[in-house]
This record gives C-alpha cells, structure tokens and sequence, in this order.
C-alpha cells in the first residue's frame, strides 16, 4: 500500500498549504456507482500542441491558446519586424522566448532576448518586436503585474537604434492602442507615430517632464531541478492578483508528492523535455510545444526520467482553450503509475 503526500494550495489567492496523506490506490481510483446520481462525471484530460522551432512562413498574427477575462496566452513566431507599435491600455505583457533570437524595442528602451527569457511590457508602453527565424510566447496580463523572478538584464536606449541594420520609419511608424488583452479587433485607435521619438522619447525637445527612470526587465528561471520525491513547487517569476507565472526544472522525479490547486487551474506548457503527468483526470505524456490545463481541485504529479522543463500559469480565472486539442490522457491506474517509477529508478 503506497503512502504518498497531496500538498493543497489557495495560488493565487494565499500562500498558506495543507499537507495530506494519502493511499495514493484510493487518491486515484473513482468512487463506485450510486443509485443515485451525486457527482459529475469529468472527461479525460486532453493537450494541444504547437511548435517549439520556427517554421518558415509569411508574417500572420499570433496564434490564440488560451483566453479568458484576465489572461490571454498566445503563441507567435516572426521572420521579420512586426507591422506597428502596439500600446495596451488594460494589460501587462509578458513573452518568453522559446527559439531563436528577438529585438523588443520601446519606449523603455531596447533588449536582445534569447531562448529561455522572460520580459514584461508595462501597460501603456509602446513596442515593437524584430525577430529572426524565432518563436515566442505572449501573455497578456490584467494589470498590475509584479516581477517576481530573477533580473538578467534590463533594456536601454541606444542612440545608433534598437539593432544592426535599423532605419528609421518613413514617413512615419504606425502605432496602435488596445483593450481586451490585446485581442484583434479590439483596438481603440491607430495613427501614425515618428519613430525616433518612440524609442527615445529625450530627443523631443520640447518635453516639459522628466523622462521615467524605467527599464524593461528581462527574467530567466534559476532555481536547481526537482529530483527524487522533492515538491514540485514553480519558482515563480511574475505576480498579480489573479494570474501567477512560474517556471518548473525537473531531473528524474518519481512523482511521490501530488500537488492540488482549490482556487486556481493550471495551465502548463513544456518547454523542453518530456515527463509523465499523472492526475485523477488521466495520465499523459508531454513534449515540447505541449499545452494542457488542469482543472482546480484536479490533484496531479510529474514523473521524469530525466530532465525536463515545464512553464505553469496559475490562474484564479477560467481561460478557455482556443486551439484545436491534439491528444488525450489515458485513464489513469495505480499499475501504470508504478510501472513508470520503475523505469525512473532504472
């Protein structure tokens, strides 16, 4: 009879945690049938995949993944500058870089970002992005949004312009405002911009402020991986009142400690690696460019049989899948588990 430990969390709304022991046969396996019918039935668990690498194609607008009233999750990949400045008026907007390389320019200054990244947009802030051959991911985030995580890098105004090559926009940039996490046909107003001034607003003269001493701030996840019957716990990078991000290293873990979120679903997307997620709505394996979404009061664990890597964004508000699944979680049963901890410990 295998013992194991379920940690149940309030994320995002509370820190605190409540540690239960559990026969992980009975945490596993459903109830018997009643004459009466007194719970819902729940359907397998099911993900949805998009690529890691770039993949040679025309410029189009960013791929929707999940979306709900306070978080937007989008995945995009570039070849070239995007068509416009764009400005949020409601959101944060935090991207990681998944491949290849990019150029964020702003008004906070500019920043070369690499595979692994994180970066934070502050609402209101004008940008633009240059990538080659990259892909990356968006989250567009009610504000405010706190940082969390460990600063890299931050970005900084060059006068020679954002990146080798640049010129400037001619006759002018074209810059547009918009509401409802950045959705298409949610923009508020579009005009043309000079360039120069959005990249470096001190090179307008007749500026009668003081210029913030702001700065885009770049993240990459630090902590050790996860081994052994460790917790999973995400280190956490990016903070707000309904939506918290975090990023997730493992290295050959048996998946002994369940984890249980009672006010928040978990979506996941993995980065790099593969790993078993075990849950009481099925069990699945996962590979790069996989999204999935566990539902709150789901509890779930990893198996790894080596490194891998996983990004979850806990969010205390439903965000539906807007990407066609790809495959589905098989039922999950105490064999199958033990059967895959013992190829961990080979």
């Amino acid at each position: 009879m295998a013992i194991v430990t379920e940690l149940l969390d309030a994320w995002p709304l509370a820190d605190k945690i409540r540690v239960i022991p559990r026969r992980e046969d009975l945490l596993l396996q459903p109830p018997p049938e009643t004459p009466i019918k007194m719970w819902r039935e729940y359907d397998l668990l099911q993900a949805v995949h998009f690529p890691n690498d770039y993949i040679p194609a025309r410029f189009s607008p960013p791929k929707d993944v999940f979306c709900g009233d306070t978080l937007r999750l989008e995945w995009q990949q570039m070849n070239a500058r995007q068509p416009f400045y764009h400005r949020n008026a409601d959101v944060d907007e935090i991207s990681l870089q998944v491949s290849g390389e990019r150029t964020l320019m702003s008004e906070l200054g500019s920043v070369e970002l690499r595979p692994g990244d994180f970066s934070r947009i502050p609402v209101g802030v004008a940008h633009d992005n240059f990538g080659r051959e990259e892909v990356h991911l968006l989250f567009y985030i009610i504000a405010p949004v706190t940082d969390v995580g460990q600063v890299t890098l931050r970005s900084e105004v060059k006068k020679e312009g954002p990146f080798p090559g640049w010129t400037k926009a001619s006759p002018a940039a074209i810059e547009m405002m918009t509401e409802c996490l950045g959705a298409r046909g949610c923009d508020m107003a579009v005009s043309l911009a000079d360039e120069e001034f959005l990249l470096d607003p001190s090179l307008a003269q007749n500026m009668s402020f003081a210029k913030p001493e702001e700065a885009l701030l770049v993240q990459r996840a630090v902590t050790p991986a996860i081994s052994g019957s460790q917790p999973q716990h995400p280190e956490w990078l990016y903070k707000s009142a309904t939506v918290w991000i975090g990023n997730v290293n493992l290295d050959k873990t048996d998946g002994t400690v369940y984890h249980r979120h009672r006010c928040a679903d978990a979506i996941q997307y993995q980065l790099e690696g593969s790993r078993t997620l075990v849950t009481q709505r099925g069990t699945i394996e996962l590979h790069p460019g996989d999204y999935i979404c566990i539902p709150k009061g789901c509890a779930y664990t990893n198996i790894s049989k080596n490194q891998s890597q996983y990004v979850v964004i806990l969010t205390s508000e439903v965000a539906s899948v807007k990407a066609p699944y790809s495959k589905a979680a098989s039922e999950t049963t105490l064999e199958k588990v033990e059967a895959i901890r013992k190829e961990v410990a080979l």
